[in-house]
């Protein structure tokens, strides 16, 4: 038999029979059975326990009693499990004694010995609806035998270590282990399995590092860039008074689709609708405008001169939209695609709008009010929480996953908030420049794992979320950073947009980059 106390590992952590045994039972789950087989008998050690093999043998036996004082011999380490480990034996007891025919003595095992069970009592209705459909079901040997396995297999699940494996043990193990290496990797962005040869760690090339595009396509500052839901088309918008639609071609190039022209002043903001038909471009003190993407006409205008949209937001069925306004009068307002106005909040009790936001599955409304107030609402509840900052607020983003938000202060700092409020601070990342003027960020790469940022110093920022200094500064702009935004479908592509007119495209350094970079 196996030595139960030998240890492996250098640090003589690892029971071997525990190692060797796991191991077993992975051979067994990956269709390998000869090769565990094997391995059970030139090690010693068995895959199964010898309590175990008692209740298998219990089980195959149709020994109902047998089984239920193993059970009940585990009661203090099944506690309330042991139960429902009860209640699966007696119905399998009770089938069986159906299929017999022996109907009065499976009713009185429902009524005697189910029903004082502590289990889910709609559990014990449909045993007890079933049990008018296996009335006259005939006996069938080979059925009987399996129903048995299958048993076995649902008892397993419920006996603790070490009576029984944890189920697929050795996959959950290692995949712990990588789950680990990933969340703690500054640069992991990839889809696809991770090798088990090395410890994983990824190196700067899993993000956008290197600028391989520049669009030239406005006149003067590019004040916003936002990439669509499905990350086939990026929207900026500029103080030369036009938004463009920008096509991401399959070889991650962009061309220019649409240049909408319409607005008499700087386009300070777009949006996306969340079926991407649609874009939404704010004017700087006017009105707020409804293209079709694919046609690049004005399809509605809503407000009038002077309205003063400061910011807008979709909710996730693509047909509602809301504004808000830094004129306190105006307030907030939610319209349809038509220009009919749904709801609105105003008055002069309404603080100016700075910045807000809708959560992707619709359940939150964040609005940023008088610079440094956080007002997140519950739209299904009309619960409202409010969150103040001590420095004035530039702007929003939300996550893609609805749970967490980010806010750009003056004071140099992003915080990022939990959208549920179990948070009782922020998390704080720091590093670029922002003093004088409204710098956007956002979430990106795989998972949302990263934040992104532009910089008065005329470079933009990343971050692992899990780290409040940046882990790359990217230097390519002449002038300020107001925005920039990272690819959904992409995650290594990021936008952002400059003073100095342009939008750069910033993707991972390429290998040829890599070996001239090592040679400098």
């Amino acid at each position: 038999m196996e030595d139960t106390c030998e240890v492996l590992g250098s640090e003589g952590l690892i029971k071997k029979h525990e190692f060797v045994r796991i191991i077993v039972q992975c051979l067994y789950s990956l269709g390998y059975a000869k090769s565990a087989s094997f391995l059970e008998l030139e090690s010693g050690v068995s895959y199964k326990s010898e309590e175990f093999r008692l209740l298998e043998s219990h089980v195959i036996n149709g020994n109902w009693d047998g089984c239920i004082s193993f059970l009940n011999s585990l009661r203090d380490l099944l506690g309330e499990t042991r139960d429902s480990a009860v209640f699966l034996v007696l119905r399998q007891c009770l089938m069986e004694y159906l299929k017999h025919g022996e109907d009065n003595l499976a009713l009185d095992v429902l009524r005697k010995r189910v029903s004082a069970l502590h289990v889910d009592r709609y559990k014990i209705h449909g045993l007890a609806n079933s049990m008018l459909s296996l009335k006259d079901v005939g006996v069938d040997g080979d059925v009987v035998h399996d129903s048995r396995k299958d048993l076995l297999k649902d008892l397993e699940k419920l006996l603790p270590p070490p009576i029984a494996v944890p189920e697929r043990r050795l996959e959950h193990l290692v995949e712990t282990t990588i789950t680990a290496w990933v969340d703690s990797c500054l640069y992991h962005s990839s889809l696809g399995p991770v090798s088990l040869y090395e410890d994983h760690c990824c190196g700067r090339d899993q993000i956008p590092t290197t600028t391989t595009q520049i669009l030239t396509g406005h006149r003067n500052e590019v004040w916003f860039v936002q990439f669509s839901n499905n990350g086939e088309h990026l929207a900026s918008s500029s103080n030369d008074c036009t938004a463009i639609i920008w096509k991401v071609l399959e070889d991650g190039k962009l061309t220019l689709k649409h240049t909408l022209c319409g607005h008499h002043h700087a386009v300070s903001f777009v949006v996306w609708s969340p079926d991407d038909t649609k874009l939404l471009t704010c004017g700087n003190t006017e009105v707020l405008k409804l293209w079709d993407v694919e046609t690049g006409t004005c399809m509605q205008t809503f407000g009038n001169q002077g309205f003063v949209v400061s910011s807008c937001a979709w909710f996730p069925n693509s047909k509602q939209l809301v504004c808000g306004s830094s004129d306190p009068e105006k307030g907030i307002c939610m319209w349809d695609c038509e220009g009919n106005e749904i709801k609105a909040w105003r008055g002069m009790r309404m603080p100016k709008v700075v910045d807000i936001a809708v959560t992707p599955d619709g359940e939150y409304l964040i609005s940023i009010f008088l610079d440094k107030e956080i007002r997140i609402l519950h739209l299904g509840t009309n619960v409202e929480r409010v969150i103040s900052e001590e420095h004035p607020i530039t702007s929003l983003s939300v996550s893609s996953d609805s749970k967490f938000f980010i806010v750009n202060l003056n004071s140099q700092e992003i915080h990022m908030w939990d959208v549920a409020g179990q948070w009782d601070k922020p998390l704080t990342y720091t590093g670029h420049k922002q003093r004088k003027y409204v710098i956007r960020s956002c979430f990106g790469g795989l998972n949302g794992k990263f934040i992104a940022s532009g910089s008065e110093n005329s470079q933009v920022y990343i971050w692992n979320t899990q780290n409040s200094k940046p882990i790359e500064v990217l230097s390519g702009h002449s002038l300020t950073v107001n925005c920039v935004s990272w690819n959904p479908k992409r995650p290594q592509m990021l936008a952002s947009a400059s003073d100095d007119h342009t939008v750069r495209i910033w993707g991972p350094q390429l290998m040829g980059e890599k070996k001239r970079c090592n040679l400098k």
